[in-house]
């Protein structure tokens, strides 16, 4: 468990009938900045990108799995490094090779995220759009039911600072047969899922085409967006999809389940790899 993740508060729980004093565990929410290391006309200019609010832990893959969602880097060969600052807390430096010189434009925030929306500081429709390389990828894939009902059931026992405090979100990868990879948490849902897919950016295991993504609450726009860029195929959502997110999965042609329990879903797009 990441236990700077999680804070403890004295509180007083109120009942009908008695009051007790008691120790609470709270979800951590912290800013993280992520500067941009490049090198341009052979010159070394260092950028702030964002600031986002998040649950410490898995800090690298958050700034990494960002930036990629972004459309900022493509290629685990165009990162040079990715490190927590030294003498400052709360500071990711990602360093990109000297070879690769980053767009931009396209990246235009006002350099500051809250944990419940990623797309806050954008400074336009249009920015908010961006498109992925594994997009048109074909596949095969098809899932029967039983493999979608048993998912809630299998992150049960890995969600420990959920269970703790009751106050994050979190992305989970398994693989088609339904078997459990891994599992990323956040007070903010945007940022559970690029520490997810983060950690496949630098473990070079992108496209993530032969796996399914559980988000633990609703599907919103930009976790569809999130999971279109790595290449995802298959996403199941505790909760409900928004309109939007529904038809960017259609766009996508990405299979979206919502309101997955143990004895039902639905299926709103992609129809033809559920069994």
């Amino acid at each position: 468990m990441e236990t700077s993740a999680i804070a403890y508060q004295k509180i007083r729980r109120i009942g009908r009938d008695e009051a007790t004093d008691w120790e609470d565990h709270l979800a951590v929410e912290e800013p993280l900045e992520i500067q941009l290391a490049y090198y341009q006309s052979e010159k070394k200019i260092t950028k702030s990108i964002s600031v986002t609010m998040r649950t410490p832990g898995h800090d690298r893959d958050l700034a990494i799995g960002f930036l990629f969602t972004e459309g900022i880097v493509s290629m685990l060969d165009q990162v040079e490094s990715v490190k927590s600052a030294v003498l400052e807390e709360n500071k990711v430096i990602v360093t990109l090779s000297d070879t690769f010189v980053p767009t931009l434009n396209a990246l235009e925030r006002n350099f500051y995220t809250t944990s419940s929306c990623g797309v806050c500081g954008k400074a336009s429709i249009d920015a908010i759009k961006t498109v992925s390389a594994y997009q048109d990828q074909l596949d095969d894939i098809l899932l029967t039911k039983e493999i979608l009902f048993a998912l809630s059931e299998k992150i049960a026992g890995q969600q420990n600072i959920f269970e703790s405090t009751g106050g994050l979100h979190a992305s989970s990868l398994f693989d088609l047969g339904g078997n459990f990879i891994m599992l990323r948490e956040d007070v903010g849902r945007h940022n559970a899922l690029d520490k997810l897919i983060g950690a496949a950016f630098l473990n070079n295991e992108l496209p993530l085409a032969q796996n399914i993504l559980l988000l633990s609450g609703r599907a919103s726009f930009e976790l569809i967006q999130k999971a279109a860029m790595a290449g995802i195929k298959v996403v199941a959502a505790i909760g409900a999809p928004s309109s939007l997110a529904v038809q960017l999965a259609e766009e996508s042609s990405i299979t979206l389940v919502g309101f997955l329990k143990n004895d039902r879903f639905n299926v709103y797009t992609g129809f033809g790899r559920v069994e």
